[in-house]
């Protein structure tokens, strides 16, 4: 094995090769090795293992991976910056290391690995696991993307229920977990408690990063569950949920309206009669098993018109179709106003004549 400790440490890496974080790309390298190591420690039992660290800059995280003796690791890295210091980790480990130059928003993981590490789904995790330290722009994109593939059982999925720990902003971390009637209950929470088992780890201050950025950061590990607790397509489950969570104040009236054109109330009134959920209902309310119902009965309805699902309510026709709605159902109170101010004017009249 080799001893990283006579190699140069990151401090010294980042100043031979004159590094500096890119603010664009949100970098903040993590350089204290007992933390990196922690986060290691998260992801569990990864010796003689294959891992795919995601946006390894300097390589903190990328040394206590190797450290845990993984058979193979493969880094993808989109800044050509960090390529000739993670080159040095690669020659250190008879390259064992595999550096991948690229954007791992359009990276195809799955030719990573192979077949003769799979596992059957319903079975144990294969020893296959992502780690890493995410820029926070891309954070939430990437997440989204990894669950779909869950979903699909596609990309390092195909292999099994390969696990991930990744960093996230402290806030979109406690999202993530964010149980029934938590203020923090998000999108994200029932997006990602659906298909995983989803465990916040421990919290990084923002202290322990280079430069320092304004947020702590929350480290997460998530497991694919063996059946999802939604058992509709991804693309459903995201609509329906991201729509609810639309309006996350209001009653869920107004958010699941928005799913539907308003020329069909009875799609909105089917939506609840066949759910029994009550319209009156704030989304953080809503558990998992309600969110279910809400998504099946939303795919029997673009079962039965095909439309629904293409529909945007923020498109240019659908909101001057609103505008349209709006602007009709205005009159038409004025109408009536008009109508019952003239019967009580008539009123008036008739009462005056009467004791004339």
């Amino acid at each position: 094995m080799v001893d990283y400790l006579l190699m140069p440490t990151i401090s010294d890496i980042i100043r031979l090769f004159k590094l500096r974080s890119q603010k664009k790309l949100s970098q903040n390298f993590l350089l204290d090795m007992n933390l990196t190591r922690k986060i290691v420690k998260c992801a569990g039992n990864i010796e003689g293992g294959y891992v795919c660290e995601v946006g390894p800059g300097p390589g903190g995280i990328t040394r206590a991976i190797l450290e845990k003796d993984v058979k193979q690791l493969n880094v993808i890295e989109k800044d050509q910056r960090f390529i000739p210091s993670l080159q040095i980790l690669s020659d250190a480990c008879d390259h064992k290391l595999k550096i991948y130059h690229g954007d791992v928003l359009d990276f195809d993981m799955e030719k990573l690995f192979t077949e003769a590490e799979s596992q059957e789904w319903d079975k144990k995790s294969p020893n296959i696991h992502i780690i890493g330290n995410l820029p926070f722009n891309i954070s939430t994109p990437l997440i989204i993307k990894y669950l779909e593939a869950i979903s699909n059982r596609t990309g390092p999925w195909k292999y099994g229920r390969t696990k991930m720990t990744l960093t996230f902003q402290k806030e979109v971390a406690e999202r993530m977990v964010a149980t029934i009637l938590n203020k923090r209950r998000s999108r994200l929470s029932i997006m990602c408690q659906h298909l995983c088992e989803t465990h916040l780890k421990f919290v990084i201050p923002g202290t322990a990063f280079v430069p320092v950025p304004m947020i702590d950061v929350g480290v997460v590990h998530f497991v694919p569950l063996r059946t999802p607790m939604i058992s509709q397509p991804f693309k459903i489950v995201e609509k329906v949920v991201g729509h609810v969570f639309h309006y996350r104040q209001k009653m869920i009236k107004h958010s699941v309206q928005t799913l539907f054109p308003l020329d069909m109330p009875e799609l909105l009134e089917k939506m609840f009669a066949e759910t029994c959920i009550d319209p009156e209902t704030r989304p953080i309310q809503l558990s998992i098993e309600e969110f279910g119902r809400l998504c099946h009965v939303y795919a029997h309805i673009c079962e039965q018109h095909p439309h629904i699902f293409d529909y945007d309510y923020r498109s240019k026709e659908s909101l001057n179709e609103i505008k349209q709605f709006r602007l009709n159902r205005r009159l038409s109170r004025m109408h009536e106003l008009q109508q019952e101010l003239e019967k009580a004017e008539k009123d008036v009249t008739d009462k005056k004549s009467k004791f004339a």
